[in-house]
């Protein structure tokens, strides 16, 4: 590779791409595979999501204290990358390689511990991955386009994750498509580790004591509204993404192998539309464009209330697309933003630990989408796939626009109480006392 594409935008979003292929294929396909295909019941299901999500969001400050405090000739982040690389492919097979024979206490132990290995990696390379962002790109202009070409690569990854699932898993089995991804993971991923360098600056200073960096980052109100805000409207994309498989078959009716064509017409969208949503964030600026962003993305699920074939369920998964696209282009900018005005306040730059938090906050979030779907599962009286209750069609129709429509309601309000903290003023030079 060239000295331009080191560090470059490009670059970087080789990293998000890798990630994304498998994790997205993860996150549409864990529940629907075990519940739907293995036959676990949704009253298990929704445990081991449970215990898998509060494990994930307990992990989340420890990876990014560690990750802040690492020094070595390789970096703070890319040693910890490095060494995740081998250990992600292994645990994301491992998840749907599941042996045969499994059933009721056996498939559940497999599950939950698959989930469990898989969730403690995966912190190791969103941690360090998202730390890096704010060190490569400093400059606004910058951060806005790296944003958007990240959000670019990590759109046509989901696309991938999402609609070509289906596909791979009806063709070669979900071991064997789970496989086929870890491949394409690590041959990305290490192109991406190849190709980014840190700042040795940052390295070199000295890192805040453990209750220092705990204590100056939960007293950050900006931080917490802003990816507490971020965290429900994040809900919204694990929870439609993971239901969209129930959704095609129960609402729409249509057949797995017309699954991909339903995933398609949410994603490939969103790929031009992050372009539009680049325009407007640079138009409105950080905060006015990630409110902008959560006020469309509700908007944009009432449609899939009223879709009841293949041909109204791709209109429906257009409109959300545009929503989706507008808050995955948003946050990056203003997220930097709150980073490099606690730079200034404390003289610590602490990617690490605020990234952490904010997946602590956002991992923890996604607990109400395990409890929604068990909640709006028995009110219905779906079970599993052996067993879906008498209105399985109204159960995926509330899961897929009522709980995101309160969701993204209540994200919306929050991000209103955001404002920018103030930074103190520099002292003044030693001759300038006394001026």
């Amino acid at each position: 590779m060239s000295r331009k594409f080191l560090n470059s935008p490009t670059a970087y979003a080789f990293g998000m791409f890798a990630m994304m292929v498998p994790s997205q294929a993860f996150s549409s396909f864990y529940t629907y595979y075990y519940n739907e295909k293995l036959g676990l019941a949704i009253g298990l299901t929704t445990l081991a999501r449970l215990i898998y999500q509060i494990w994930d969001a307990v992990n989340q400050p420890l990876a990014g204290y560690l990750s802040d405090r690492t020094r070595s000739r390789h970096g703070r982040r890319r040693p910890w990358i490095i060494g995740a690389i081998p250990l992600f492919m292994l645990t994301f097979i491992m998840v749907f390689a599941v042996p045969q024979g499994l059933h009721d206490g056996g498939l559940f132990a497999w599950f939950l511990t698959s989930l469990i290995l898989f969730e403690a990696v995966a912190t190791i390379l969103w941690v360090n991955y998202g730390a890096l962002f704010p060190e490569l790109f400093t400059k606004t202009s910058l951060r806005a386009k790296a944003s958007a070409v990240q959000q670019g690569y990590q759109i046509f990854a989901v696309l991938i994750g999402s609609a070509l699932t289906a596909t791979l898993y009806e063709a070669i089995g979900f071991g064997w498509m789970s496989v086929t991804y870890a491949v394409v993971f690590g041959v990305f991923m290490t192109i991406f580790v190849l190709n980014v360098r840190e700042d040795e600056a940052a390295s070199k200073e000295p890192p805040m004591p453990l209750r220092a960096a705990f204590r100056e980052t939960l007293k950050n109100k900006e931080l917490w509204l802003f990816y507490i805000a971020c965290s429900f409207a994040q809900t919204v994309n694990g929870l439609v993404s993971a239901t969209i498989p129930y959704y095609a078959k129960y609402v729409l009716g249509i057949p797995e192998g017309q699954v991909m064509i339903l995933m398609a017409s949410v994603f490939v969208p969103v790929i031009p539309l992050v372009a539009v949503w680049f325009y407007i964030v640079k138009k409105l600026g950080g905060y006015r464009s990630w409110r902008f962003a959560f006020l469309i993305y509700g908007l944009s699920v009432i449609p899939l209330w009223f879709a009841n074939n293949l041909g109204t369920g791709i209109v429906a998964g257009i409109c959300f697309g545009f929503g989706l696209a507008g808050f995955l282009v948003s946050p990056a900018l203003l997220s930097s933003e709150i980073i490099d005005r606690d730079a200034l306040r404390t003289g610590k730059r602490r990617e690490g630990m605020y990234t952490a938090v904010g997946g602590f906050l956002t991992r923890s979030s996604a607990l109400i989408s395990a409890l929604a779907f068990f909640v709006v599962g028995r009110i219905f009286g779906y079970v599993s796939g052996d067993d879906p209750g008498p209105h399985p069609a109204e159960t995926f129709r509330y899961l897929v626009t009522v709980v995101p429509l309160i969701l993204l309601a209540i994200s919306l309000v929050i991000s209103l109480f955001l404002r920018p903290q103030p930074v103190p003023p520099a002292p003044p030079a030693r001759g300038e006392i006394g001026a």
